[in-house]
């Protein structure tokens, strides 16, 4: 059985894509996962599957799409990968909190910082699917632009390493 962490894009942030954690959770043990453990309200859920991750996106996707009227998007990792991100950090002085990791489904695109606009310090560095941002004053009042952001789901280092923590307790069983 593989552990897998599902990072929910647009769900419950700013009165859009509503969806309670009870019933996400009940969600994923109606399509069949196991051990389904949510984190917050911001659309984290972790949980133990035998299918391959293909399936376990589309399965998801389709599943909340029935649910919610069309899926908010659905980006999954691993342990492995959670670990390695929050560990990796280009940033090792910045407050977890003030540390946003965007997760995409694909590689950033190219050119994506050719597109950034930072006016208030803010600091950005791109390591494949995942976007470091370091806010300096706090993401609410930042004027950051980047487009490549709009293509994945944030969450904050302090998150990052909970859910890592999340699917490594799960993987002991």
């Amino acid at each position: 059985m593989t552990v897998f962490v599902a990072l929910l894009r647009a769900v419950n942030v700013g009165g859009t894509g509503m969806l309670s954690m009870v019933d996400l959770k009940a969600l994923c043990e109606e399509i069949g996962f196991i051990d389904v453990r949510t984190y917050i309200q911001s659309g984290n859920v972790v949980f133990r599957t035998g299918e391959d991750e293909a399936t376990v996106q589309a399965r998801l996707e389709e599943a909340l799409a029935a649910k919610m009227g069309k899926s908010p998007g659905v980006i999954l990792r691993s342990r492995e990968t959670l670990e390695r991100v929050a560990e990796g950090s280009p940033f090792p002085d910045a407050k977890p909190n003030y540390l946003l990791v965007t997760f995409l489904q694909d590689e950033a695109p190219k050119d994506a910082l050719a597109k950034l606009v930072a006016p208030g310090g803010e600091e950005v560095h791109i390591a494949g699917r995942e976007i470091y941002v370091h806010y300096p004053d706090g993401s609410g009042r930042s004027k950051l632009k980047l487009p490549a952001l709009k293509a994945g789901t944030s969450r904050n280092l302090n998150t990052v390493r909970k859910l890592a923590e999340m699917a490594r307790d799960l993987e002991k069983g």
